[in-house]
């Protein structure tokens, strides 16, 4: 059959370790046999990212504002270990946190959901999709490690140069502080992305922090929240037959553990990485989870949001066999080429990516799957593969779709 044409290029950001390896599998597998594959590539692997001091990091997320669709495979934010496996000039930071303060907006998960994988919450009937707040807290903080004695102040100073002072602690040895920010034309549009997603799906959405310690900070989040919803969005999802509302993220976790599913979970950076890693193992596992950075100038990001899978890529150094996941890759992909597609009006190249998505669903509810999903599927007697040899499952089922 004729490849696919492109029209504009996808930005494709390459990663680190094991998923490295399937990346390239992917490619060489799903997508070039079927798509005359246009992307401009960046290299995000740590031992790039060093060379050019971290510089290929933001030429990625420059580039991602001009194609406007950029998908990225799973990569390191280092840690002493890494400093010195690597020999790095510096502990560069998370690359997901420089190109999600580039783009602003804010991340969308939702769990693929898949018969026989069934959710270790029993009463989730419908997938729970995660909103994470994509700018500033721990991500874009600063720290410093307290040496002794001494007294710590957070201090802001005004463009005339009008000083605000707070004490934080007065330290009697040593310890440990922490500064971190945001901004409210962040957190607005966190909130309109959020409302909009809603209305885009008809979905209720929840938003929680918890405001009642963090008075302030939480608490400007709650206030930008209601008063844009207030003036912008009530009308529009009364009409849509859908709701929003506020809670702690306390309440909001004993909630979610009794709910159905099947709305949004708005959180701030912090509170999303940690719950949607919760969500997506409860429903299955970390490598069956849509991941899609929205930002509000119509830019779009799509990756895996789960890690490089480490210990796998040990084993595939010494020549071993592994069984990793790709679900999550392979659908970075097809939401970055859907995506190309409906903003280049290419219905064959939307239908593909759907297609592909269906091959993927197909194999493993025919019982075809990697390991991690084999140990605890309904189906009968699955057949567990190795990571190429699921990759080739889905190629088989995909070319019988594509000849339909």
């Amino acid at each position: 059959m004729e490849k696919i044409k492109m029209t504009t290029p996808l930005v494709e950001m390459d990663g680190d370790e094991m998923t490295r390896i399937l990346w390239k599998m992917i490619k060489e597998e799903l997508l070039l046999p079927f798509i005359d594959l246009k992307t401009e590539y960046y290299d995000l692997g740590l031992e790039y990212r060093n060379e050019t001091d971290d510089k290929v990091t933001m030429d990625s997320a420059e580039a991602t504002k001009k194609y406007g669709v950029a998908v990225k495979c799973a990569t390191i934010t280092p840690n002493a270990a890494r400093m010195t496996e690597y020999n790095l000039k510096e502990m560069w930071k998370s690359p997901n946190g420089t190109i999600r303060a580039a783009l602003d907006g804010t991340v969308f998960r939702t769990p693929i959901v898949v018969k026989g994988i069934e959710p270790c919450v029993k009463n989730w009937e419908k997938p729970i999709t995660l909103a994470r707040h994509a700018y500033g807290d721990v991500y874009k903080n600063t720290e410093i490690r307290v040496p002794g004695a001494g007294k710590a102040e957070l201090v802001f100073t005004a463009e005339d140069g009008t000083e605000t002072r707070e004490t934080i602690h007065i330290f009697e040895g040593s310890g440990i502080i922490q500064g971190i920010h945001n901004t409210d034309k962040s957190i607005e549009s966190f909130a309109r992305c959020c409302f909009n997603y809603a209305l885009d799906t008809r979905q209720d959405l929840w938003f929680a922090t918890k405001d009642t310690i963090s008075k302030k900070y939480d608490h400007r989040f709650k206030d930008i929240f209601q008063e844009i919803y207030d003036a912008e969005y009530d009308e529009k999802f009364k009409a849509a037959g859908i709701e929003y509302f506020y809670t702690l993220i306390d309440d909001a976790v004993a909630r979610v553990m009794k709910a159905k599913g099947g709305f949004i979970w708005a959180c701030k950076n912090y509170d999303g990485d940690v719950m949607s890693d919760m969500v997506s193992s409860a429903f299955g596992s970390l490598a069956m989870m849509t991941s899609v950075l929205v930002s509000p100038e119509g830019y779009y990001e799509y990756e895996a949001a789960h890690g490089t899978v480490q210990r796998h890529y040990y084993k595939h150094l010494k020549g071993e066999e592994t069984s990793t996941n790709s679900v999550a890759t392979i659908f970075a992909w097809t939401g970055a080429l859907r995506k190309r597609g409906e903003l280049d009006q290419l219905p064959e190249l939307m239908r593909f990516a759907d297609l592909l998505e269906e091959a993927t669903i197909g194999t493993i509810e025919a019982g075809k799957m990697t390991k991690d999903l084999a140990l605890i599927t309904s189906i009968p007697n699955p057949t567990p593969l190795s990571s190429e040899g699921f990759i080739l499952a889905i190629r088989e089922m995909l070319e019988a779709k594509l000849a339909e």
